[in-house]
């Protein structure tokens, strides 16, 4: 019935097209006359759209015109014509939804289009792209188009000048990778000068593979950290356990015996898990290795962060391998991205697992950080007023989009009709058959002229696979993450004929493979020649494409580009982009995968149902089979991944939402603090609320006087906010103060000793201060606050014991930690000003010379009563009054009680100051 409707009244992505396809007319119909126009008349259209927009015209009412000169334009500067499957893609991509385009129809090109249109708007539109690569040579690129059309151009790549960023902030038009764009606006939330803000809001975003950054890289989240404690020695120390372990054959079943050994490893969860056995063992190892002492527990509260260490220690060496997961460069660990191949410099991986990695690989162990600032890709991107995206393979994920961004997937057809020829699967028992029909498939198309691209899912298999077309006397190609910088020159050379290339995953690689090979490199150097005349660089351009041609031709006689999976990838997407690489515009091109029992997606997902299958048929060694079914029940694994992929996508972003709710309460909070030109009715507001809440505490509302505490609200009053009031004898003195006469009393009196700071220093200065000393507060506060929510996250799943739903009890406790940390903000502040000292130029330098000679002498420690009093004195130069002196004390430790009685730890006391 489904099907019937759908031949009757067409498919959603079909009404799409068809209400597009009635715009590509009109635009096709302006055609003519913005051809009429001069260079300078087509550039001062962009003038004139700015000024219809202002006037009320809407953007949409200004596509097919805007189109259409934008149309013109990349036929003047790049002598190419958009086609109309490019005129779909780019109202799709102003509609706000995914524009499925297949690779080689043209996308950077299209994307020119809707980028031109919404910044006629003049709130900024950012592009954002894979890799700094892409950014750099998509602005330079398509830059020359939007100069000629009036509109400027900037690009921010990571280690860029902060003038530099500002200003291609301030561009109608950025490029920039998502991770960049992500950062900078993390960033802009941490700083205490409004000028020092690098964007300037989030209007509209177009998103080059789309699926790459918000479905694959949306696990990772954003984070800029600091440092944090150093534990080096241990994760050297624990390294030395996990060979000590011995791994179990398989997973233990409930009513079998358990198999023998200390471990075993879930390879679809990723990861490992002692058995009781095991935990025995591991501390009867880590009491021989003075970690444990002897005879305790790793569970024992104390030694639970020894339970952590193993566990990274024992995933480092049974999950993560080196050229797999990771390379080892410049001594340093570098993740690999699993999904495009490339290397993530400066990405690290968290709870101490990269830094297990790097004990494990004996190069040195960086320090473990502490999180500054946090974001998801999926709830940054969700943050733009209009998002679109583009790829070449959306649709297998469209429910996700549209679940996750509310964004709907459109596939546009292609220019011309696809003639790839896409094969069944060959599965093979073992790896070593499967590799023996790879090499006789790549041998026969080099011998044709043939060229081949074969795609690999690790840099360990492109090795392999190199060494044995080595062996076989096969000139070859190596695309993977070492091969990065010559990834473009590799490229354009794939498509020559008999070119035999290996490639690591080939998603968001940005350039197509031209049968024949690309001349466009030597066409830009002819342009770029100012020695040559116009007349001259044409002839040299037609003869170099004529060269072309014949090569062109041959290769696409041998069949065009040939494709070759040396593994299916868990993402069908992946597989797709390989896939895609071959039948461009019309090209002719093959593609098969070649696939063993031993694949680790087959081991995991299908290897029994297609060994059942193999062994059903007896079929000889090294004979494949090849069939629908198998083909079916290897999509059919990978859906299961993919499901369970989006499943924890799904969960990490319901749990993310909690935090970027409260992270956007005080992220405008903190804009208001930043843009206000001043903050000194909000201290007013805080001063009063948290001396309020003091006073009620000592002094309950509606209470009679035997229930009142007035000695101790005068003992903190006088201890904790400098403020000596004689409110014993007060209340003493006249029986008829209420608690709320008490509270009057004490808020003037605090008032009063605030005005006469800011009498001293002068209201412009101390305004400064004030707000300097709120942001301050405000980050201190967020930090400890994230790292609350990552320890309650970390066993909030333990709730479900208990038959509680642990988001709910996640949701819950997390707002009230978000409640005490705003309270702990405003008592901070409030103190902190309260109890600094203002002292005159001179008092300070009389001070500053009277510590040094004491430290010269005796080398003394300040040891102080309190910390807040301690800040603010440290902020003077100038102890506080009741300072004693003691003599240097012996070393502390971080984690241990503070020497000055405070009752805090070591770090979080004294340690802060030094």
């Amino acid at each position: 019935m489904v099907s019937f409707l759908k031949k009757l009244i067409g498919s959603r992505n079909d009404r799409l097209l068809k209400q597009y396809r009635k715009q590509v007319g009109k635009i096709n119909g302006l055609e003519p006359q913005i051809s009429a126009l001069s260079d300078a008349e087509l550039a001062a259209k962009t003038q004139e759209f700015r000024d219809r927009y202002a006037q009320g015209t809407s953007l949409d009412d200004l596509l097919p015109e805007a189109f259409a000169v934008v149309r013109e334009g990349g036929k003047r500067v790049f002598g190419m014509r958009h086609f109309d499957s490019q005129m779909l893609g780019g109202i799709a991509l102003h509609s706000g939804k995914i524009a499925e385009m297949r690779t080689g129809e043209g996308k950077t090109l299209m994307a020119t289009l809707p980028v031109y249109l919404n910044a006629i708007a003049g709130k900024g539109v950012h592009v954002v792209t894979v890799n700094d690569y892409l950014a750099r040579r998509d602005a330079q690129w398509m830059g020359r188009l939007y100069g000629f059309l009036g509109m400027t151009v900037g690009v921010v790549v990571p280690q860029q000048p902060n003038e530099e960023k500002m200003a291609s902030y301030a561009a109608d038009i950025t490029y920039g990778t998502n991770n960049e764009f992500g950062f900078d606006y993390l960033r802009d939330n941490m700083e205490y000068r409004l000028e020092d803000r690098r964007q300037r809001g989030l209007f509209y975003a177009i998103v080059d593979e789309v699926d790459s950054i918000l479905i694959d890289e949306a696990r990772t989240p954003l984070i800029i950290s600091g440092q944090a404690e150093d534990h080096t020695e241990l994760y050297i120390k624990m390294n030395a356990v996990p060979p000590m372990l011995t791994r179990m054959a398989s997973e233990p079943k409930p009513q079998e015996p358990e198999p023998e050994g200390d471990f075993w490893v879930d390879e679809k969860s990723q990861q490992v898990y002692l058995s009781e056995a095991g935990h025995e063992h591991a501390e009867e190892i880590l009491a021989r290795l003075e970690i444990l002492p002897a005879g305790e527990s790793l569970y024992e509260p104390r030694h639970i962060a020894l339970m952590h260490h193993l566990m990274v220690a024992l995933r480092a060496n049974n999950l993560f391998f080196r050229d797999q997961q990771y390379v080892v460069q410049d001594g340093e660990i570098v993740i690999v991205d699993e999904f495009t191949g490339r290397l993530m410099v400066g990405r690290r991986w968290s709870d101490g697992l990269h830094q297990a990695v790097e004990a494990k690989e004996g190069v040195r162990i960086q320090n473990e950080n502490q999180t500054l600032a946090s974001i998801t890709f999926q709830n940054y991107f969700r943050m733009y007023a209009k998002l679109g995206g583009m790829t070449g393979t959306a649709d297998t994920e469209a429910y996700e989009f549209q679940e996750i961004y509310s964004l709907e997937t459109v596939i546009i057809p292609t220019n011309r009709p696809m003639v790839r020829k896409d094969q069944n699967d060959q599965v093979f028992k073992t790896t070593p058959e499967k590799y023996n029909a790879i090499l006789l498939d790549i041998r026969d198309c080099h011998e044709r002229g043939q060229p081949v691209l074969v795609g690999t899912t690790s840099i360990e298999n492109s090795e392999l696979l190199a060494g044995l077309l080595k062996e076989a006397k096969l000139p070859h190609e190596v695309l993977n993450a070492k091969q990065h910088a010559r990834e473009a020159e590799i490229v354009a050379d794939a498509g020559k004929p008999g070119h035999i290339t290996i490639a690591t995953n080939m998603a968001g690689r940005g350039t197509d493979i031209v049968l024949g090979g690309s001349v466009e490199k030597q066409v830009d150097a002819i342009h770029a020649d100012a020695a040559l005349s116009e007349a001259e660089k044409t002839q040299r351009i037609d003869a170099i494409r004529a060269a072309w041609k014949p090569v062109n031709e041959e290769v696409k006689a041998a069949g065009g580009l040939r494709i070759i999976g040396t593994e299916r990838h868990e993402s069908r997407r992946i597989d797709n982009q390989l896939r895609g690489r071959a039948g461009r515009q019309g090209d002719p091109g093959s593609s098969r995968f070649y696939l063993s029992l031993e694949d680790s997606l087959m081991r995991i997902f299908a290897g029994d149902r297609v060994r059942a299958i193999m062994e059903r048929l007896k079929l000889p060694e090294g004979e494949p089979i090849e069939a629908g079914v198998v083909s079916r029940s290897i999509e059919t694994a990978q859906r299961k991944v993919e499901g369970r992929n989006f499943d924890i996508r799904k969960q990490l972003l319901e749990y993310d939402d909690v935090s970027n709710d409260q992270r956007k309460v005080l992220y405008a909070q903190r804009n208001d603090v930043l843009e206000a030109s001043s903050v000194g009715e909000t201290i007013g507001n805080l001063r009063d609320a948290a001396i309020a809440d003091l006073v009620h505490a000592h002094l309950p509302a509606g209470s009679v006087e035997e229930q009142w505490d007035v000695p101790g609200l005068q003992t903190v009053l006088a201890a904790d906010w400098q403020l000596d009031l004689p409110l014993v004898e007060m209340v003493e003195k006249d029986g008829n103060l209420t608690e709320e006469d008490v509270l009057k009393i004490v808020q003037q009196a605090a008032a009063d000793v605030y005005s006469a700071k800011i009498a001293l220093v002068g209201e412009e200065s101390w305004s400064q201060f004030e707000r300097s000393v709120m942001l301050q507060s405000i980050d201190t506060a967020w930090r400890e606050h994230l790292s609350s929510l990552d320890f309650l996250r970390q066993g909030i799943h333990l709730r479900g014991y208990a038959q509680k739903n642990p988001k709910q009890e996640y949701k819950r406790e997390a707002f009230e930690l978000f409640s005490g940390m705003l309270d702990r903000i405003r008592d901070d502040v409030v103190k902190l000003l309260m109890t600094v000292r203002v002292q005159s130029a001179e008092q300070v330098e009389e001070a500053t010379e009277a510590e040094q000679a004491q430290n010269q002498v005796q080398n003394v420690q300040y040891h102080h009563s309190d910390y807040e009093e301690a800040l603010a004195s440290a902020a003077t130069n100038s102890p506080p009054a009741d300072d004693t002196v003691r003599n240097a004390l012996p070393k502390v430790g971080r984690n241990d009680p503070c020497p000055c009685g405070s009752g805090k730890k070591y770090k979080q006391c004294h340690g802060k100051l030094s």
